[in-house]
């Protein structure tokens, strides 16, 4: 029996330095840290980890299921990340927008994706335009990922009160939603859904099973899919006190090694129990 364990990447399993600790929490000394394993590096310097046993866990995972990484990242961004010996045969990309299988994005899923969010809803152009007139010097840059979507990186700690949510509200007018995770603002269709590629995903592959994980608003849909699926007690989900799904002990990395362990556990049992 086939398992699909779709998963969310920055800050469900991979974590930037910025993001080993969640915001507020008081960092561990050093001499108390588990050792890191680079997972990804950008113009040469590494930027995500995992800890060694998170990476222990899985592999073990890839190799009892079909584990498909599950991102809003694009996939030339998506590429930098190193998360198992052998790549994953399929992965998730620009938030359902992209499908990449053996390592080739899928141009099929890419055009029938475009063209479904093209129809519906406010023109990229349009909304990249808001974020632009709307956007003060706490904006320090504005990108569209994929033709399908697009973001900010803001300076969080000058975002004006009420910017967000003034936005979020002008977007759901529109059929299009928000998502704050870190430094970044994502704007996107309501119709670009990881959901959406993890169903395309379980057909070809078979799957009867699907778990997920994730940590952001983005990801709601996918882990309300799955049959079971669980998120760290931090980000978005968490702050929203969001309780569709098991919740880590851990917070930051440490949340991520318990999110593999928990995804493992969960397949043993199922194909132990041929379920």
């Amino acid at each position: 029996m086939t398992v699909l364990v779709c998963s969310d990447l920055d800050r469900t399993l991979i974590y930037s330095q910025a993001a080993l600790w969640p915001e507020g929490a008081a960092p561990r000394p050093d001499a108390d840290l588990p050792r890191l394993l680079c997972v990804e590096l950008y113009q040469g310097a590494p930027l995500s980890y995992v800890t060694e046993e998170a990476a222990r866990r899985l592999e073990r995972l890839a190799a009892a299921a079909a584990l498909v990484p599950t991102t809003t990242r694009t996939p030339e961004q998506y590429a930098r990340v190193h998360l198992l010996e052998k790549p994953p045969e399929y992965a998730i990309c620009a938030n359902g927008g992209r499908i990449i299988a053996g390592g080739v994005d899928d141009q099929d899923w890419a055009a029938a994706v475009h063209a479904r969010v093209t129809e519906t809803g406010a023109a990229l152009e349009e909304v990249r335009e808001r974020l632009e007139v709307t956007g003060g010097d706490f904006v320090l840059k504005l990108r569209t990922a994929s033709d399908l979507f697009a973001y900010a990186v803001v300076d969080r700690a000058a975002l004006p009160a009420g910017w967000i949510e003034d936005l979020t509200g002008w977007c759901e007018d529109r059929g299009w939603r928000t998502s704050l995770q870190g430094r970044k603002v994502y704007c996107l269709p309501e119709t670009l859904s990881k959901a959406t590629a993890a169903a395309e995903i379980a057909g070809r592959v078979g799957a009867r099973l699907m778990l997920a994980a994730g940590d952001s608003l983005l990801d709601t849909e996918l882990l309300q899919a799955a049959d079971a699926a669980i998120r760290p007690a931090h980000g978005e989900l968490h702050d929203t006190g969001w309780t569709g799904a098991a919740v880590t002990a851990a917070r930051g990395i440490a949340a991520g090694e318990e999110i593999a362990g928990w995804l493992l556990g969960r397949v043993c049992s199922f194909t132990e129990n041929g379920a």
